[in-house]
């Protein structure tokens, strides 16, 4: 069925679902899987456990697994993380889609994830399409300012190239940069998450897996919504 939505915002039914007589429930649910994911328990069982504990709905145990971490990979993901002082004249690689879609969810409306590692993460999905919404531009143009205000002397985006309008993604950044003098870099490759794993240089994301091998990371999508949209809709699930 094609896509034809105009925003990133909320599902139908997350007023219910997250509305603020849950948020003791997610949040006890968050530190029970935590819990168990320290004790190497497998995600995918010690999921189902605590979502039945606490009566989760489905798109509440997605939220709870992806604001979960064990006690070693939150004390990781702490120490390599940079401050926004220490990006002036350094190079970023940007996790594209991951970033892009967290700052689009929260000026539409939509649920952004406070996580136990305090990472900033949306509720959307890709299945392998992506679409331009309304927020798309605006967020663009957000990201820009943020990084120039930074001083980030140079900018790598790495965008899923299987993904459809991943090309047409890339000539819009590519258009913005080059009107609006920023040096940004926009590359679709095969996949980025290896790429960013590995980087030598600092790496934007919110992504779970690339934060646990990355040596310096920096949570943007955080820094542009809780700087510049007082007004995001920002679930609390951290301790």
């Amino acid at each position: 069925m094609p896509d034809h939505r105009r925003h990133r915002g909320p599902h139908p039914d997350d007023q219910t679902l997250f509305a603020e007589c849950q948020l003791p429930a997610l949040r006890d649910a968050t530190t029970d899987l935590s819990w168990l994911l320290s004790k190497e328990y497998a995600l995918k069982s010690s999921l189902k456990l605590v979502g039945d504990r606490y009566a989760l709905d489905g798109r509440q145990r997605t939220a709870v697994s992806r604001c979960a971490c064990t006690d070693l990979e939150r004390q990781q993901r702490n120490d390599s993380q940079l401050d926004p002082r220490e990006l002036s004249g350094a190079t970023l690689w940007i996790d594209g889609y991951n970033v892009l879609t967290s700052i689009e969810a929260a000026l539409s409306g939509g649920v952004i994830l406070k996580g136990r590692d305090g990472c900033f993460r949306d509720m959307a999905s890709m299945h392998g399409s992506y679409r331009k919404v309304s927020e798309t531009i605006p967020a663009l143009e957000m990201l820009g300012e943020v990084l120039t205000e930074m001083k980030v002397a140079h900018c790598r985006w790495l965008f899923d190239q299987p993904v459809s309008n991943s090309g047409r993604l890339k000539t819009l950044l590519a258009e913005m940069a080059e009107e609006r003098g920023w040096d940004w870099e926009i590359e679709l490759v095969s996949d980025p998450d290896p790429l960013l794993a590995s980087s030598p240089e600092i790496v934007a994301t919110a992504d779970s897996e690339i934060l646990n091998q990355a040596d310096r990371w920096f949570d943007l999508a955080r820094t542009c919504i809780a700087g510049r949209i007082p007004a995001a809709w920002v679930i609390d699930l951290s301790d």
